[in-house]
C-alpha cells in the first residue's frame, strides 16, 4: 500500500490556523480517483457517503472547483425526496451544463443503516448511480490524520507521537480529530508542550485510564 499524502483544500471554518487538508489514504483513494472522472458515472451522477468527519463535504468542494460543470448537492438526505428525484431526472434531461454531472453527498454511512429512501422511484435511481463510500482510515491514514489535524491547529507534536497514540485510540475519523482537540486543549490548560504526559491526559480523559482500556 502506498504512504497516504494529501490535498490541500480550502480553509475550514473551524480550523484555528493553516490550510485545511484532507489526508489520501486506504479509506478514499479509490472515491477520490472517481471524482476526477464525472464524464465515468453512471448516468451522470454519483452518490459519496462516509463516516461523520471524513471530509465528504471537504471532497465535494474540491470536485466541484476542478469542473465547474459538475453540481454538487451536500446533505442531499435531508433535500424533499420529490424534488431531489425531479433533480436526478434534470441530470439525463441535460439540466446542467454540457458534460455536467451531479455529486449527492449523503451523511448515510453503512453503520447508521445508509440512506433510507421511502420513494421507490428515487431509491432505485439513487440505487443506479455510482456509489462511493468512505471507509475507516487504517493504522497509516490514522496516523497521517494526527498530523494533519495538529498542523491546522498550530499543534507541534514530537516525532513518535502518532506511532504512540494510533494503537491506543479509536480508529474513526471523528475519534482522531477529537483526540488531537483534546491534546490541543490540555497542552494549552497545562501551559505545556504537548509531550507524552500530555497524549496520556488526553487518551486518558477520551478512553479512561490506560490499565482498564487494557484488560
Amino acid at each position: 500500500m502506498s504512504e497516504p499524502s494529501q490535498i490541500a483544500l480550502p480553509l475550514a471554518a473551524r480550523a484555528p490556523a493553516g490550510a485545511q487538508r484532507i489526508v489520501i489514504g486506504n479509506a478514499n483513494a479509490a472515491v477520490i480517483e472517481a471524482l476526477q472522472h464525472p464524464a465515468r458515472w453512471p448516468f451522470h451522477v454519483a452518490v459519496l457517503t462516509g463516516p461523520r468527519r471524513s471530509g465528504k463535504s471537504l471532497l465535494g468542494r474540491w470536485a466541484r472547483g476542478r469542473d465547474e460543470s459538475l453540481e454538487v448537492i451536500d446533505n442531499a438526505e435531508s433535500l424533499e425526496e420529490t424534488a431531489l428525484f425531479h433533480r436526478w431526472n434534470a441530470v439525463q434531461q441535460g439540466g446542467l451544463k454540457e458534460g455536467g454531472a451531479l455529486l449527492l453527498i449523503a451523511n448515510a454511512d453503512a453503520e447508521a443503516g445508509g440512506w433510507r429512501i421511502a420513494l421507490p422511484d428515487l431509491a432505485s435511481r439513487i440505487g443506479g448511480s455510482l456509489q462511493l463510500a468512505i471507509q475507516p482510515p487504517d493504522d497509516a491514514m490514522a496516523a497521517e490524520l494526527i498530523l494533519a489535524h495538529a498542523e491546522a491547529r498550530g499543534l507541534s507534536l514530537p516525532e513518535g507521537a502518532a506511532d504512540y497514540l494510533v494503537p491506543r485510540t479509536t480508529r474513526s475519523f471523528a475519534a482522531i480529530e477529537t483526540l488531537v482537540a483534546t491534546i490541543d486543549r490540555i497542552s494549552l490548560e497545562r501551559q505545556q508542550p504537548a509531550t507524552m504526559s500530555i497524549w496520556r491526559a488526553a487518551l486518558e480523559a477520551l478512553h479512561g485510564p490506560e490499565q482498564q482500556r487494557l484488560l
